[in-house]
């Protein structure tokens, strides 16, 4: 076996030696063929020296805030609710006196303004749309003397206050810092749309801050509206519900007090009062249009209020200990939301201010309503205000503190 083998490699290797000798001279070489693929990366070399840097880029745009574009702008599409919203006490909080003339206003209108001064004196009315109005002016001071008075007059009258049958008050001038000098006007944050305490409106050394509109008009609760109105169908407005943003102007001082002054509790302290008690925990909208005003609605002969108290308090309104105040047709706030706030008029002596309070909860035992100094409320309504205002000399038949103590005890009790 191992001798074939060996003949049989011999023979191989005669044959290639053979063929290695008749080959003849190698050719030139020709062209290269086509550059095969492209074979794995191979390991990063070292970094090489930086460069020197290049020129400066273009600086990137600021980013573009909304801006304010006045309620009249939004009107152009909101055209129902603006038509509402302008008859309602908001839009009246700051008039300009244009050329002259003074503000035209839904249901009121004032004669003339203080003593000694004519339309062309004044720059701005605050107020004037139900209860009273102030005047400012050319150099954005509160009007409280006499032009170029040299001895301050204590006694000038130049506060308006429309009359107000309830509490049979008629029109007529009253005193509002009267002979102070140089009072500022420094209320431009509740009284403005997109206010700033920043600045001089107008250049007037009086008036603290700036305003983009005066009255509390459509952006001073929805916000800045530029950036809605080019793109409505991608930004929407603020639309806050919350109790806390009426807060922000229907507050006096600290929350947790209504302050009171004159047998009456200080005006604009709704939020105040409702801190008092359960209906804290009720947004405002609940019961009022924010774009409807009390007034407005009063003048429609329309419902005021969006719900009623029976809503809620249905087992209330069925059981009531005095049926002649079921007949004679007395609603709930009568009792439960007496007038106990002044803002012009007011009468101590018959319980009777101008404005309804925003405490609701009568305490049975309680007949007066503020503390021994008279400079705050108590937290639940007494019986002076709950009932006096019917029950007094000239207006009803009088109750003793006991009759009113027995009458109002366990009033709404299931018999």
């Amino acid at each position: 076996m191992i001798t074939k083998r060996l003949h049989g490699f011999g023979a191989s290797l005669i044959v290639t030696i053979l063929l290695a000798a008749c080959a003849g001279p190698a050719g030139s070489p020709g062209p290269p063929g086509p550059a095969g693929p492209a074979g794995p990366e191979g390991p990063a070399g070292p970094p090489g020296p930086a460069g020197p840097p290049g020129p400066a880029g273009e600086p990137a745009p600021a980013s573009q805030g909304a801006e304010y574009i006045g309620s009249q702008t939004c009107s152009a599409c909101h055209t129902q609710i603006y038509d509402r919203f302008i008859e309602s006490g908001h839009a009246w909080k700051l008039n300009p006196v244009i050329d002259g003339k003074p503000p035209e206003y839904p249901f009121t209108e004032i004669p003339d303004p203080p003593e000694g001064y004519t339309w062309n004196d004044i720059s701005y009315v605050i107020g004037g749309y139900n209860w009273k109005a102030r005047f400012i002016d050319q150099d954005g001071y509160i009007i409280t003397d006499k032009p170029g008075a040299v001895i301050s007059d204590t006694a000038y009258l130049n506060q308006y206050n429309f009359a107000n049958p309830l509490v049979g008050a008629d029109s007529g001038w009253v005193t509002y810092h009267s002979g102070e000098k140089e009072l500022p006007y420094d209320c431009g944050s509740c009284h403005t749309t997109g206010y700033s305490p920043e600045g001089h409106q107008d250049d007037m050394p009086g008036i603290v801050g700036t305003w983009a509109e005066p009255g509390v008009k459509c952006e001073a609760c929805h916000g800045p509206g530029s950036l809605h109105a080019s793109n409505p169908r991608s930004v929407s407005m603020i639309m806050d519900r919350d109790a806390e943003l009426c807060g922000r102007c229907h507050i006096r001082r600290a929350i947790e007090t209504v302050d009171a002054k004159g047998g009456f509790i200080e005006h604009h302290e709704q939020y105040e009062e409702l801190f008092q008690s359960k209906h804290i925990a009720l947004d405002c909208v609940i019961c009022h249009d924010p774009h409807s005003g009390v007034v407005q609605l009063r003048q429609a002969e329309a419902p005021t209020t969006r719900t009623r108290c029976e809503n809620c308090h249905y087992q209330e309104a069925k059981y009531q200990k005095n049926q002649r105040h079921v007949q004679l047709g007395l609603t709930c706030v009568e009792c439960h939301m007496p007038r106990l706030v002044k803002s012009a008029w007011g009468d101590a002596e018959a319980y009777t201010g101008d404005i309804r309070t925003h405490m609701m909860a009568i305490d049975p035992a309680q007949i007066g309503q503020f503390s021994e100094d008279g400079t705050t409320a108590l937290s639940q309504i007494g019986l002076d205000f709950a009932c006096r205002h019917c029950h007094v000399e000239g207006r009803g038949t009088p109750k003793s503190d006991d009759q009113l103590i027995e009458a109002a005890t366990d009033y709404h009790a299931r018999p």
